[in-house]
């Protein structure tokens, strides 16, 4: 006979059954997973290892006590108060142009000449003036001679006095219309009008060009002529910089075409009306011309404050100016030196330059980073 199974046993077979099964599931739930994720170090591109650092020497920044200042663009522009526009007072077509925009010209000199029926119109008046003078004289002289004799009264004589006077006046006033228009021929007048220079200066807008139009005291004017022996240079200043702006106070201009250059303007003007856009305020320079300002330079305006501030001092040479940004390299042992962003400042005297931001005093970097930027990219 066959023994009976145990109770014990049976159950022991069901579990390891079981455990079969729930491991069998739990890898095929792990099959369809993704693989774990494996984080890579990316290497700092402004660290750069040298097998020999000693070849680049170090300098240390130094402390160097200024105002704190404001660096703004701006612009040349003419002063509007010494804009003098030319002008015709004949109306005609230009038949010739003897100057040019961004010509330097003289007072008095020749700037066009324009042919017009407005002479011809004013010599017709002059002459019938000239006329009615003549015929009122000889009718004064002859009242005169008949209130001698008693042959008129007193008022006729005075009437003929008053129409001779009121004639002699037309004279003087047509003719002066024709000076006025540019003849001064008042006996054979030209139907060409001299337009000339009212000032000395510099042409700075020209409207009008070969057998154009020009309407008497009209606009466009013909020409404009700026006097350009002080200019404002126009800065954008933003609102949160208002407060170190004062009316006054002095500015140093830097010309983008001659940066070795520096100039000195007064703040005459703040503007009170924001941009909008950029949420700036028009800050206005006064500036001598000494020759070298054109209409349209770009400038940077540099504005002083009255707080002084300890910035750090470095040789020009230790800053690298890169992609519009100046770097210099600071030692990061073992063998290393890492890039570091700067705000670099004026120039000092013995070749320093001012190092706003970036780094401090007492830190040492590359004394020559062009020379170092240079031997980094080539290994």
């Amino acid at each position: 006979m066959s023994r009976p199974v145990s109770q014990p046993l049976v159950w022991c077979c069901v579990l390891l059954c079981l455990a079969a099964g729930c491991g069998d599931a739990k890898k095929d739930e792990n099959a369809g997973a993704p693989p774990p994720l494996k984080v890579e170090q990316v290497e700092d591109r402004n660290v750069f290892k040298v097998d020999h650092p000693e070849q680049f020497p170090l300098t240390k920044a130094i402390a160097h006590v200024a105002t704190s200042q404001l660096r703004a663009t701006g612009t040349v522009n003419p002063d509007i108060s010494r804009n003098v526009p030319v002008i015709s007072l004949a109306s005609g077509r230009v038949v010739e142009i003897a100057a040019r925009l961004g010509d330097t010209v003289k007072k008095g000199q020749l700037l066009l000449r324009v042919q017009s029926a407005d002479i011809a119109a004013a010599f017709s008046d002059y002459q019938k003036a000239v006329a009615d003078e003549q015929l009122t004289h000889t009718q004064l002289e002859r009242a005169q001679l008949l209130y001698d004799k008693g042959a008129i009264a007193l008022n006729d004589l005075q009437i003929t006095q008053d129409a001779d006077i009121k004639a002699k006046v037309d004279v003087k006033t047509t003719a002066e219309k024709l000076r006025v228009l540019g003849n001064a021929n008042l006996d054979q007048p030209s139907g060409i009008v001299d337009i000339r220079a009212p000032v000395s200066g510099v042409i700075t807008d020209q409207q009008v060009t070969n057998a154009a139009g020009v309407a008497g005291l009209g606009s466009p004017n013909p020409f404009t002529i700026s006097d350009l022996t002080y200019v404002w240079i126009l800065c954008d200043v933003y609102e949160n910089d208002l407060s170190n702006v004062h009316l006054g106070e002095k500015a140093d201009i830097r010309l983008n075409a001659y940066p070795d250059k520096i100039f000195t303007g007064v703040i005459g003007n703040i503007g009170t009306v924001l941009e909008p856009n950029i949420r700036s305020a028009k800050v206005r320079i006064e500036v001598r011309n000494p020759g070298l300002m054109r209409v349209g330079m770009f400038v940077t305006a540099t504005f002083h404050g009255q707080k002084e501030e300890t910035l750090a001092a470095v040789p020009a040479a230790a800053i690298l100016h890169l992609h519009d940004r100046d770097w210099v390299y600071i030692p990061a042992p073992p063998n290393k030196f890492r890039r570091v962003e700067v705000t670099g400042g004026e120039m000092l005297p013995g070749g320093l330059q001012e190092v706003l931001k970036g780094i401090v005093a007492g830190q040492q970097v590359v004394a020559n980073a062009l020379e170092f930027q240079n031997t980094a990219e080539g290994q």
